[in-house]
This record gives C-alpha cells, structure tokens and sequence, in this order.
C-alpha cells in the first residue's frame, strides 16, 4: 500500500531571518528563550525541544507548533506565498 500527504497549507517562520521577537510572537506564547543558555526552545505536543538558528517554525494544522530543520523543510513543503 502507499498513501500521499494531502496538500496542507501551513504557517511558518524561519528563524535565520527573523527577529527574536517576531519568532516569539508568532509562537503564541509556546517558545522562550532559556535564561541559562539563551538558546530558544519550544513546547510542542512531543514535548519541549530545542529551536535551532536556522530552523523553520511551522504552526500545524490543529495550531501546535514545531521547529523544522531546513533540509527537511525544502523537501516538504514550497513556499506559496508571503
């Protein structure tokens, strides 16, 4: 058997371009800088994970949100619009 991913709009930001705050504001509260590394982290339905410099946040379809690695972003998804 074989299945395709059906064609899903999602919201996202990149974290190599953007400021902090906008990253911060678009997480809605679910990531924050770590005081004792000020590394960025995340809540997300698996748990908190780490936000890496050039990773992608993505808000999924029921509105959780997680970072993507850039290599597996080009590979999933293409930029619709702006």
């Amino acid at each position: 058997m074989k299945a395709r991913k059906k064609p899903v709009e999602i919201d996202f930001i990149p974290t190599a371009n953007s400021k902090v705050e906008e990253v911060l504001d678009f997480c809605e509260g679910k990531a924050f800088i770590n005081k004792y590394d000020q590394e960025m982290y995340i809540e997300t339905l698996e748990g908190r994970m780490k936000v890496g410099k050039n990773d992608f946040i993505i808000r999924g379809v029921n509105g959780e949100f997680y970072p993507c690695k850039p290599d597996i972003f080009q590979k999933t998804y293409e930029v619709v619009r702006n």
